[in-house]
């Protein structure tokens, strides 16, 4: 199920959105190399979150997704990871869905408590990953914690949307229309009844499914402490 548009026009335009893809771009092309090595390696070993090296809760590197050498690790880390990523479908599905909900949260929003509203949801996607999994050693990367923060705006935010969207099946592509809540609320349970099946699985690569629910549940209940609510003819933001 990929969105692919949906029926909410901006009423400004959203630089920090634009600024916010160009930068994980940036950071992709220059700093890991576009996924080429040893730059993908080293990129993710420094500036990505390990739950068990923040917290001290683990010392065993060998289980460091099975290449991170002794690195330093600090509070920068929890930053950093956001910008991240481990391939050119991890940023491109995360740029997507970036562009698809987060203009109109920083329409409603406004760039500096847009760009607060991002950051804290990208901590809060961090600090449930590391509650679920505190002594992992494996590096935590990618801004989905952060963009599920937008998601969960958004379904507060504006939950009747009408938002389109592709469902794969095989050779096949249906189109629908749903609403915001809807679609969003699908993707919440899938990212839940995934992160279920991953306890007692062990330290392993792949899918920070508690970070997305964590950034998700963040971002829903956050909004209502950054949202001003202001009137535009024909809608409320």
């Amino acid at each position: 199920m990929i969105p692919y548009k949906d029926e909410n026009p901006t009423h400004h335009v959203p630089w920090v959105t634009y600024s916010l893809i160009i930068l994980n771009v940036l950071v992709w092309v220059l700093v890991q190399g576009m996924g080429t090595q040893p730059a993908l390696v080293e990129s993710v070993c420094r500036f990505g979150a390990i739950p068990g090296a923040l917290l001290g809760a683990a010392q065993d590197w060998t289980g460091a997704a099975g290449y991170c050498p002794p690195v330093s690790q600090g509070w920068f880390n929890v930053i950093s990871s956001m910008f991240m990523h481990g391939g050119w479908l991890h940023l491109i599905g995360n740029m997507w869905f970036l562009w698809i909900f987060a203009d109109n949260i920083e329409d409603a929003l406004r760039p500096f408590r847009f760009i607060v509203f991002y950051l804290l949801g990208g901590i809060a996607a961090v600090a449930a990953q590391m509650a679920a999994d505190p002594g992992s050693m494996v590096p935590m990367v990618g801004a989905s914690g952060a963009i599920g923060g937008i998601m969960g705006a958004y379904a507060r935010l504006y939950p009747r949307v009408p938002v389109h969207i592709a469902i794969i099946l095989g050779y096949f592509v249906m189109r629908r229309t749903i609403p915001a809540v809807w679609m969003l609320g699908i993707w919440l349970a899938l990212q839940a009844l995934s992160a279920f099946a991953t306890i007692g699985a062990g330290q392993q690569g792949g899918i920070a499914f508690w970070a997305h629910i964590g950034g998700f549940v963040a971002g829903f209940l956050l909004i209502r402490l950054f949202h001003i609510p202001r009137t535009i003819p024909g809608r409320e933001v």
